[in-house]
């Protein structure tokens, strides 16, 4: 090669996406595992739908659950769904051969929810009403397609950030649920990742080239959201006390578990998810 030619452009490329189910890291796992036995998410015959942004926490989710899947003693269906709010900057498409290429049954659900923010809005922030628009409209596919979990990649980091919007904002001590019954009562929410840290999904997400959507969601990105300014103030707060999540674990538990009443943990996933011989 001529040298003197030589120029950043002519670098080696960054690897491509793993095309590829992947394991995740036996810490992940773990927690996990333990995850969904506590709170009993999973049980015989579900069929589950992974809510799918192409964020780093959702496409975390996806090869977790299917780890688990595989390593189970119960047999449950897997799906992802993306709901796409028809701005620019948010491109789905290239979620559509990945999924493909894992063999996973994949919906994407279009909805201009920007522009119904806009026209119908009142008094409350992009976030929350796109939040609202994205829960009902994955609700509606999960009946259509006969899927009675729902499955969503909130992880500690989100759920501290909840918390103290709730205690600051709303004037109430709350957090989101681990595993709950839709008002509908027709389709069951869980959270397996809400022992994890969001650095670790990062961390997952990079070590392994997931294919990430950038910016996954304009509208937020666009505005300035409170979410953000909690995000910096427990950043900032943990600086200072490296337990902080620790003890926000504990506090945050009972405000977790107030959403499902009467489940039986018989029913669900058990300790040999924890004990199963390595994923074939």
């Amino acid at each position: 090669m001529n040298t003197s030619s030589f120029n950043e452009s002519d670098r080696i490329p960054p690897p491509e996406p793993i095309w590829s189910w992947i394991a995740p890291g036996k810490k992940l796992q773990r927690i996990v595992a333990r995850t969904l036995i506590e709170f009993s998410m999973i049980r015989p015959g579900d069929r589950i739908l992974i809510g799918l942004s192409g964020g780093k926490d959702s496409l975390s989710l996806l090869h977790c659950l299917r780890h688990v899947q595989r390593r189970a003693p119960i047999s449950f269906e897997l799906a992802a769904i993306t709901v796409d709010p028809l701005v620019g900057g948010f491109d789905p498409a290239p979620l559509v051969p990945y999924l493909e290429k894992l063999g996973i049954p994949y919906f994407v659900e279009r909805e201009d929810i920007v522009g119904l923010a806009n026209t119908h809005m009142r008094g409350d922030s992009y976030c929350a009403f796109c939040a609202r628009m994205k829960r009902g409209l994955l609700y509606k596919a999960a009946r259509r397609e006969g899927y009675n979990v729902l499955a969503l990649g909130q992880h500690l980091d989100d759920l501290a950030e909840s918390f103290l919007m709730s205690a600051f904002h709303g004037g109430k001590l709350n957090t989101m649920k681990a595993h709950y019954l839709n008002d509908a009562g027709d389709v069951r929410i869980i959270r397996p990742f809400v022992r994890v840290r969001e650095r670790m999904l990062a961390d997952f997400a990079t070590q392994n080239q997931l294919p990430v959507i950038r910016d996954n969601c304009p509208a937020c990105f666009a505005k300035p959201t409170q979410r953000e300014h909690f995000k910096q103030l427990l950043a900032d707060e943990e600086r200072l006390n490296p337990q902080l999540f620790r003890s926000l674990a504990s506090t945050l538990t009972p405000l977790m578990r107030d959403g499902l009443k009467g489940a039986r943990p018989d029913e669900a996933i058990g300790d040999d998810t924890l004990s199963a011989g390595p994923t074939p």
